[in-house]
């Protein structure tokens, strides 16, 4: 039978939103009422949606478009390339834009969204994820707003998936073992 993991809580649906309205107010205090935010696909979806809201009632109201960038596939580590997989619909020249994603890891996806964007021509990029790994980056970059910094650990739900799966499970989990999924 197929191994099932274990995924043990680390952020509540609770802690999750709380945090989500507290860096609306932050982005919000000093964003351009202009603001292009663009979301990078898939992992980031769930926050996306829901960092949105929090900025609607913050007093902003962006425009959306998405981006598809790849580097992990189905595996728990990246691969050490980022690929465009999916592009996106508006121009980004002479616009303020705020890069959303859900975790800062190796920092390569970031670098690359961000010159990007900043290579057509953006105005600024300033970035908001939903997480960043301590240690971990491989490459000089930080993110603007954060919602949970976390340790070197590998995580599912709230959009972040473990091979395609777990993506919407309310909360944020470690995935820590497997289990046969016959027991």
């Amino acid at each position: 039978m197929a191994e099932a993991p274990t995924i043990v809580p680390l952020h509540s649906a609770g802690e999750i939103a709380a945090r989500i309205d507290a860096l609306a107010v932050e982005i919000a205090a000093t964003a351009p009422r202009d603001l292009l935010v663009v979301v990078v696909l898939k992992g980031s979806f769930v926050f996306a949606a829901d960092l949105l809201r929090a900025l609607e009632r913050a007093g902003l109201s962006p425009t959306v478009d998405f981006l598809t960038l790849a580097s992990y596939g189905t595996g728990t580590r990246s691969t050490g390339t980022v690929t465009l997989a999916r592009d996106l619909a508006e121009d980004v020249a002479g616009r303020h834009v705020l890069l959303v994603d859900d975790i800062l890891d190796s920092g390569r996806t970031l670098l690359f969204a961000r010159e990007l964007l900043l290579g057509r021509g953006a105005a600024s990029v300033r970035s908001c994820l939903l997480l960043a790994k301590e240690g971990r980056r491989e490459v000089a970059i930080e993110a603007d707003h954060v919602g949970f910094t976390i340790g070197d650990l590998f995580v599912v739900g709230y959009g972040l998936d473990l091979a395609h799966r777990f993506r919407g499970l309310p909360y944020i989990g470690v995935v820590t073992a497997t289990a046969r999924a016959d027991r």
